[in-house]
């Protein structure tokens, strides 16, 4: 009872602490999310005994030029398509059954771009049109947020096929498609209020967000449990590390920044 206590009242004070930073000013949104990548990369850096603060250094220019100095869009595609790469190379690790150890180099290359290149993605979203899109980039954490809660709650109701036990034991098939019914319940109801865009729209990127976000959350997993831990850190009392929250939104961000760009070429 009080481990649940615990973890419901750091849940509740981690999402007044995204609600305050979204609708305070895009500024806080900024430092928010700058912060929390330099805490993932902190906690990716010590799982995988990366050496060395380059790598704090390399993202905070890369956030610097990105998120401050420059709209150009070649500039942004090429480093969507630096970071879209890196994950789909992490998704091959992700389904090797072979063992895999990286170089400091290759560390360093997945750090800054699979997690510092996530967030820089998720910190952009909102700014694809030229005001501040607050309802866009929450109904984006309100879908992420849907899918785990009702993927929890329906595999442990109905639970009975594992969806990958060598990496994540209690995931169930059952839980995963549970979660996507019910983002798509809430892309329903998020279309009333985020008018940017369509249903359809809502729909496809609930979609996305729960096949990229569950594949980021394996992600995670697969690297602590080559690790052997069992939380990336400990920051957020029974919820582990900022990495645990945001392993999803991560890994997600910038598909989801790549359909936003595509639903604006088609409409």
């Amino acid at each position: 009872m009080r481990e649940i206590l615990r973890r419901s009242l750091t849940g509740v004070m981690y999402v007044l602490l995204l609600l305050g930073a979204v609708f305070l000013s895009s500024d806080a949104f900024d430092f928010l999310f700058m912060t929390f990548g330099l805490a993932c990369l902190y906690e990716f850096k010590r799982i995988v005994k990366l050496k060395g603060y380059h790598i704090f250094m390399a993202y905070l220019a890369l956030w610097w030029i990105f998120i401050y100095l420059t709209n150009d869009s070649t500039a942004i595609n090429l480093l969507m398509l630096c970071t879209i790469t890196v994950d789909l190379a992490l998704l091959m690790f992700l389904f090797s059954k072979r063992p895999k150890s990286f170089s400091t180099f290759q560390k360093f290359i997945i750090g800054l771009f699979y997690i510092g290149g996530g967030c820089i993605f998720l910190t952009m979203i909102p700014y694809k049109h030229d005001d501040f899109a607050q309802f866009l980039i929450m109904g984006i954490f309100i879908l992420i947020w849907v899918n785990d809660t009702f993927a929890y709650v329906t595999g442990r109701a109905f639970g009975r096929t594992k969806l990958f036990p060598s990496v994540s034991p209690k995931k169930t098939i059952e839980g995963s498609v549970g979660g996507l019914i019910f983002a798509l319940v809430a892309a329903y109801f998020l279309s009333w209020y985020e008018t940017r865009l369509s249903i359809t729209e809502w729909m496809a990127m609930a979609c996305l967000i729960v096949v990229a976000g569950s594949l980021g959350d394996l992600l995670e997993s697969k690297f602590k449990r080559m690790a052997g831990v069992k939380d990336s850190g400990a920051i957020l009392p029974g919820h582990g590390g900022i990495w645990d929250r945001l392993d999803s939104l991560v890994f997600a961000a910038p598909f989801a920044y790549l359909i936003l760009n595509i639903f604006s070429y088609v409409s």
